[in-house]
């Protein structure tokens, strides 16, 4: 017959409760065992000590010596026997000759007969004590001789059953196994209780579920890219993969874990994200060199628990959407462009219809003279491509919203100066935010003007981009916090505002380059961007001779 398999409990919480029952129960049942075998050697120590003394205050008892000079020592004896029995607890009294025969017994029918047991000790004088089988079964007794004038007249034994003891020893154990039922079951309440908490814990799954779940959690936070940051209660790092230690710029030699927020020293505003209590969804924040979406969401369970942060990298989006913006700010000026040429187009066909061929051509000549005078100051004062194409652009947008834009007298850089390590990216991210903040700052002013300076200093080893408006100016308290991200005078558009100074700083850090504004001399804010060259090509000195270009409205 095969033996039913005990039910095995699944889950962590029962197998813990199980095993703790066990222990609990293992360590009841030794105690209890212990307790019956040291009570019963105690019990049997108390007895035999008990015999001793009634034995003894028998046989020093005047009565008893008086009895055992008379012919019939039972006459007086048995009674007396009798009634000591019955006050001290005892099971029986003997009281025999130095013969052993009894002249006391709790049987009558026993009197007269030799008593079963050693009494030799006690005719040489002796008390002792012993365990013996007589008449009443088992017994742990004491004998001990009755002197009278210097000899042994007599020996008296005093007993208690066996069984009297183990029944006491019963009892005892009785009560220590209702204590222990009762320490058992409350044990098991406690375990039960507290092993209930336990598996709302773990939501019921068992050791094999959390440790299978926890190797899917690490290779989660290994191999997904985003970053994932944990804060606990105390907005100190519980938790942080790879990912997010690479956004947020800390060594993976680091130890972070433990560590507050505060402490990691990342820039305030993303500090100031990761700290806040209430959920942050898609905010843009920068780092010295990285554009960061940040999402927060609290973790709660009836109370605040902690923090879970995502962090995703959107450096070369954010970059890409410069360029796609510089794009079509390059197709807007295009298509203003394209009108005020059809407008001029309209002008010389009209005036070839109207007879006038040589004031035709003279306008048409005087106008590709102007678009190409212009093209050709900006390329002999910036040779470099992109900065180059970018200062058109930027003069045609500036032009379509009333602003002049100047490239001043000190410009001058030249094709292949710049070396690998700083790209152009770089430069339009930090040239076109510059000058579209300056356009910005200058539009609506008297006289809206706005001058670029882009110039390689050969002494310092450094390009140096600086941008002055004629606008209102920066107020000395915000001049730290015109490159935050989120900081603007402007009202906020659909776009938001607050992000292109920010990230024309960034541009500039990550270049170990200097950015800084300060007032111009006639009103208005002078922005300057200082990027090291590093071991690009020897700086070439700046031009003596100064070139001007101003934009008009459709000349480019």
């Amino acid at each position: 017959m095969r033996i039913p398999a005990l039910p095995r409990p699944r889950s962590l919480a029962g197998q813990l409760f199980a095993m703790q029952a066990v222990l609990l129960a293992l360590v009841v049942a030794g105690y209890a065992l212990f307790t019956y075998v040291s009570d019963r050697g105690q019990a049997e120590g108390a007895a035999r000590r008990q015999a001793t003394a009634v034995a003894r205050s028998i046989a020093d008892s005047p009565s008893v010596r008086s009895a055992i000079r008379t012919a019939r020592p039972t006459a007086d004896l048995q009674p007396y026997a009798l009634r000591v029995q019955r006050d001290t607890g005892v099971d029986f009294v003997t009281i025999m000759s130095p013969a052993g025969i009894r002249w006391t017994h709790p049987h009558p029918e026993q009197i007269g007969k030799p008593f079963l047991g050693t009494i030799a000790p006690a005719r040489r004088g002796e008390t002792f004590t012993e365990t013996y089988t007589g008449t009443l079964g088992p017994s742990v007794r004491a004998v001990t001789p009755v002197f009278d004038g210097g000899r042994v007249v007599g020996l008296v034994s005093a007993g208690i059953r066996v069984e009297a003891i183990s029944e006491r020893i019963r009892e005892q154990v009785t009560a220590l196994f209702g204590v222990a039922v009762g320490i058992l079951a409350l044990g098991a309440l406690a375990t039960y209780v507290i092993n209930a908490r336990l598996r709302r814990h773990t939501h019921g799954m068992n050791a094999e579920q959390l440790s299978r779940m926890h190797d899917y959690h690490e290779a989660a936070l290994h191999a997904v890219r985003e970053g994932l940051l944990m804060l606990d209660a105390g907005y100190r790092v519980a938790l942080i993969n790879d990912g997010g230690r690479e956004l947020l710029g800390v060594g993976a030699e680091a130890a972070v874990v433990g560590t507050s927020v505060a402490d990691l020293g990342l820039p305030a505003p993303l500090t100031g994200a990761l700290l806040a209590s209430e959920p942050r969804l898609d905010e843009v924040h920068l780092t010295d060199s990285r554009v960061l979406v940040v999402n927060t969401s609290p973790v709660s369970g009836g109370e605040r628990r902690g923090t879970v942060v995502t962090l995703r990298d959107v450096t070369e989006l954010q970059s890409l959407m410069g360029e796609l913006d510089s794009e079509r700010g390059f197709t807007q000026a295009l298509r203003s462009q394209a009108h005020e040429a059809a407008n001029r187009l309209h002008t010389v066909v009209s005036l070839i219809e109207l007879g006038r061929a040589e004031e035709a051509v003279a306008f048409a000549t005087a106008e590709l003279e102007l678009a190409q005078a212009l093209t050709d100051q900006v390329v002999s004062a910036v040779s470099e491509p992109v900065l180059a194409a970018l200062l058109l652009g930027k003069t045609a947008q500036a032009n379509e919203r009333g602003v002049e834009l100047v490239v001043s007298e000190d410009s001058g850089l030249d094709d292949g100066l710049l070396p690998e390590s700083l790209p152009s990216r770089d430069l339009v991210t930090i040239l076109g935010n510059l000058a579209d903040n300056a356009v910005d700052a200058a539009q609506g002013g008297p006289r809206p003007r706005v001058t670029v300076t882009v110039a390689a200093c050969g002494r310092e080893a450094e390009l140096v981009l600086r941008v002055a408006d004629s606008g209102p100016g920066v107020d000395p308290a915000h001049t730290d916090l015109v490159f935050q991200r989120g900081f603007s005078t402007k009202p906020t558009g659909s776009g938001g505002r607050g992000l292109g100074l920010a990230l024309a700083r960034q541009a500039v850090q990550r270049h170990r380059g200097t950015l800084t504004v300060t007032a111009a001399e006639g009103g208005g804010a002078v922005f300057e961007a200082r990027l090291p060259l590093g071991d690009g090509p020897e700086p070439v000195p700046l031009p003596d001779a100064a070139v001007t270009v101003t934009g008009r409205g459709g000349e480019a």
